[in-house]
């Protein structure tokens, strides 16, 4: 409760100073609409924001799903073979010299308009976060528990050692991998839309956009901020209850306080 209650204060000190810098910049609605107008276009066009913000919701979280499978196959790829890591690894790099916008209108004319191409986007800005986290991770399990693990096992389960000793112990860091995916994956999305899409918050502030209907623009990002908040919290949520021993923000005790 008492982060919700935080949560509500800071929305609305937000909402205080942009109604503040709208009054006194005395700046005109096609500029910047002031938050009773954006709420009223949020009233009046709630059915089309609900409608497009479904598509947006389904093509981030199938997009999050297929990134967080290929990143952590590929992480346990270049963390279990050297072969992989010679292969892969210089690729992986190589991948994130090239801008994500730029892949976009490849992606569209391979893909289609459809959710295929979307889909691919929020793929793409999920897959190196994932994989360079978990690969972290499994690169850095405890040397001691690796000794153990290899004077217990016999030398060829490598496989073993991995399963039981290196992946648990890189949960952390996967963890840490997944909630910047969650934080991210409404970006790939949102792109594609915006490079060529008939649906979606993207292409929904495209067209009001080009019919000069800001407070409809700000209704739509206010919608894609929210969503994105949510599927956030929904993955650190899960990720907290999933690894109990991990928490990833652990709160600061009176004790601990000098």
């Amino acid at each position: 409760m008492r982060r919700l209650a935080r949560g509500l204060l800071t929305l609305t000190g937000l909402l205080l100073v942009w109604q503040m810098v709208v009054v006194l910049g005395e700046l005109p609605p096609y500029i910047l609409p002031d938050p009773p107008a954006v709420a009223a276009s949020l009233w009046r066009n709630a059915g089309s924001l609900f409608r497009h913000a479904g598509i947006t919701a389904l093509e981030i979280v199938l997009g999050m799903l297929l990134g967080t499978t290929l990143g952590c196959g590929s992480a346990l790829a270049l963390g279990y073979s050297r072969r992989a890591r010679r292969w892969l690894l210089p690729v992986l790099i190589a991948s994130q010299a090239v801008p994500v916008f730029a892949i976009a209108p490849l992606l569209v004319l391979w893909l289609g308009y459809g959710m295929g191409s979307k889909i691919a986007m929020a793929m793409l800005v999920i897959y190196f976060p994932v994989t360079a986290n978990f690969y972290d991770g499994l690169r850095h399990t405890p040397s001691g528990w690796l000794d153990l693990a290899r004077v217990m096992l016999p030398e060829k389960q490598r496989w073993a050692v991995l399963r039981h000793i290196a992946i648990p112990a890189a949960l952390p860091a996967l963890a840490s991998g997944l909630r910047v995916a969650a934080a991210v994956a409404p970006i790939g999305a949102v792109l594609g839309e915006w490079v060529g899409s008939s649906a979606g918050l993207g292409y929904l502030m495209l067209h009001a956009n080009s019919r000069m209907q800001v407070d409809l623009m700000f209704a739509a990002l206010l919608v894609l901020a929210l969503l994105a908040v949510g599927l956030y919290f929904a993955v650190d949520a899960g990720l907290r209850r999933l690894l109990p021993w991990h928490p990833a923000a652990p709160e600061t005790t009176t004790n601990d306080r000098t």
